[in-house]
């Protein structure tokens, strides 16, 4: 995965074989991505790099990531749960996902069209940031399996990547080591699902 953020923006997130190449996801969307940036960087975010991809940050909280797919480009929003989207444009990721907490685009007009709405979810977003505000633990939040509290305990990295996993990609890990057998199988299991962690998927993203 890459490590300098200028590299998302011309060759990609490094984390597949399409990286640096004309089918690279954040080479296609390059200009909506750019566009997305912008307005991160003018609301007055950090810019880092975390998970392969552009992250900002205000008040020690991630605020949002910028991410790339073939078939659209994405502004997510962390905290999701507190975010009220008065608009109606945030959407859920997946079946797992609990929140709306990304908007989506296949074009750069509609970021440019979404440019107030950008820069207010934002503000909010940096709001709850610098008020040390976070979302309440669900009732229904499932409880971590013994061997993947064990793998995070052991592996600082490991457990920085599962904290910023949205609660539904957390839980794809949580359904999927519930259906295995014995201890072994699950610590086999974790081990193999690192990499997917460290990159921000869930479960049973590709």
């Amino acid at each position: 995965m890459i490590t300098e953020i200028e590299d998302y923006f011309t060759r990609g997130c490094g984390r597949c074989g399409r990286f640096d190449t004309p089918d690279c996801s954040a080479r296609r969307w390059q200009e909506g991505i750019v566009a997305l940036r912008r307005l991160c960087l003018e609301a007055g975010l950090a810019e880092t790099v975390k998970w392969g991809h552009p992250c900002y940050v205000h008040a020690g909280r991630n605020v949002a990531l910028i991410g790339a797919l073939r078939g659209d480009f994405r502004l997510n929003f962390f905290d999701a749960a507190l975010m009220r989207d008065p608009e109606g444009v945030m959407e859920r990721q997946g079946p797992n996902t609990r929140h709306p907490d990304t908007i989506r685009f296949t074009d750069v007009a509609r970021v440019e069209a979404l440019a107030p709405v950008i820069r207010a979810y934002l503000a909010e977003a940096m709001g709850y940031a610098e008020a040390g505000i976070r979302a309440p633990k669900g009732a229904a939040e499932v409880e971590l399996p013994e061997e993947l509290v064990e793998a995070l305990d052991m592996d600082p990295e490991l457990a920085e990547g599962f904290a910023a996993l949205t609660p539904g990609r957390q839980r794809s890990y949580v359904v999927n080591l519930a259906g295995t057998k014995g201890a072994g199988t699950r610590r086999r299991r974790i081990a193999g699902f690192r990499g997917k962690i460290l990159a921000g998927k869930g479960a049973t993203e590709r």
